[in-house]
């Protein structure tokens, strides 16, 4: 099992440029069998998501090619509509494909999704919506069967902005009769995205980054060429490595507007960042404040990605901060990891109290999910010592070249027992 081994103590300071987001690549990529065509994205990152992603690609019938930042999808061909299962449970993104093969192709079959146990991620919000489009719904030991060949436009209230469920109703209303209404869309800028890959390939979409979402049901799609919009956590994760160091980081290839929340809160901590629309400069304070309160909200506020990662900087705060985890319930798993390091935390519930120590000592720890592993690498960092982050296949989902990156502004990191991530 590979594991990062990291040398502490060292101020950051350099150039990194941020490729595509995790969370924007996945549904465009699920998005592409509708158009039965030729699909080139660009910007895409060198992730394990990805390439699980693809190999589902393929095992359904598609052309898949990746060369360096770009894939090219040819969805002419489908020859099932059972999304293996040993690849469904490694990520769970996945379920995704339910909305995009309903509209292709009337039916699919897929396993309950696995991925990172976060909390309970119920897709009975992608289920109820699916059902009022027409889909008729069957669970048994662990599947889901949907059928509906002939979907029609409806009016949607979600009860929670979930990003999931509004994507699954946005690729499965696409071909769908009349117009589909998302209420209480979620908002968040990989929806933009998607959106803008459907309208791209021909679709009617409306309203994606507010809360009300229309699609005009279509009756064919064409092919297209997108760039995925850069990914906001990362470029949060690496704003973090700045600040824990007290390092000096300019990031480039960046959507300034998606991280506003990110950007205000690490203000709040004594950064100093100067931006334009695509470039960033972080420099971290000489002293970390803490932040009387920072509670995880959906998009515009601050992301429950970020969480972990924030808390690692506030370990090293002159003072108490207060965390409140209000999307999933089980996302403090790295908490006892910090502790290990010698951070002070207090959980209630799902509030994290933070009482800000001199320094972090360097431990052997464990990712126990893909932020939370980040989160202790960025912990490490800053540590007095050696620090051991095991399962770092967990961080490898989200993160291009996390080790090269960090290396190429000063960090000591390496990778150790290496194993290469799975072949296209």
């Amino acid at each position: 099992m590979s594991k990062y081994i990291i040398e502490g103590s060292n101020k950051l300071a350099g150039e990194i440029t941020v490729r595509g987001a995790k969370n924007s690549v996945l549904p465009i990529l699920a998005a592409s069998i509708l158009n039965n065509n030729m699909n080139i994205i660009f910007n895409i990152p060198d992730i394990s998501d990805l390439k699980v992603m693809v190999k589902i690609l393929k095992a359904i019938g598609c052309k898949v090619s990746v060369v360096e930042n770009i894939v090219t999808i040819d969805s002419r061909n489908l020859d099932t509509v059972r999304i293996p299962e040993e690849l469904v449970r490694e990520m769970r993104s996945s379920i995704i494909l339910m909305g995009a093969m309903l509209s292709r192709a009337g039916e699919v079959e897929v396993s309950y999704p696995g991925g990172c146990e976060i909390g309970v991620r119920p897709i009975d919000f992608h289920l109820k919506a699916l059902k009022q489009l027409g889909a008729e719904i069957e669970e048994s030991h662990g599947f889901i069967y949907c059928k509906g060949k002939n979907l029609k436009g409806a009016d949607i209230q979600l009860d929670y902005p979930s990003v999931g469920a509004t994507e699954n109703i946005m690729l499965a209303s696409i071909r769908a009769k009349g117009t589909t209404f998302i209420r209480n869309a979620a908002r968040e800028p990989e929806i933009i995205d998607l959106e803008n890959f459907l309208n791209a390939i021909g679709g009617k979409v409306y309203g994606a980054g507010t809360s009300v979402i229309r699609i005009d049901g279509v009756d064919s799609l064409s092919s297209v060429e997108h760039t995925i919009i850069p990914d906001r956590i990362v470029t949060g994760t690496y704003m973090v490595a700045s600040a824990i160091t007290k390092g000096e980081i300019i990031l480039k290839n960046i959507q300034v507007e998606h991280i506003q929340s990110i950007i205000a809160k690490l203000r709040e901590t004594g950064c100093s960042i100067y931006n334009n629309c695509t470039t960033l400069k972080i420099i971290g304070p000489k002293n970390i404040s803490p932040i009387e309160s920072l509670q995880t909200m959906p998009y515009p506020g601050v992301p429950t990605d970020m969480q972990a990662q924030m808390m690692a900087l506030l370990t090293l705060s002159n003072g108490t901060s207060v965390v409140s985890e209000t999307i999933f319930e089980n996302r403090f798993k790295h908490v006892s990891e910090l502790v290990r390091m010698g951070a002070n935390i207090r959980i209630l519930g799902n509030v994290a109290v933070i009482k800000g120590v001199g320094e972090l000592t360097g431990a052997k720890v464990t990712a126990k999910d893909l932020r939370g592993g980040a989160a202790l690498v960025l912990a490490g960092l800053a540590a007095e010592g050696t620090t051991i982050v095991d399962n770092i296949s967990h961080i490898d989902r989200g993160y291009e070249k996390l080790e090269q990156n960090l290396l190429s502004i000063g960090a000591n990191i390496r990778r150790t027992n290496k194993q290469l991530l799975a072949a296209y």
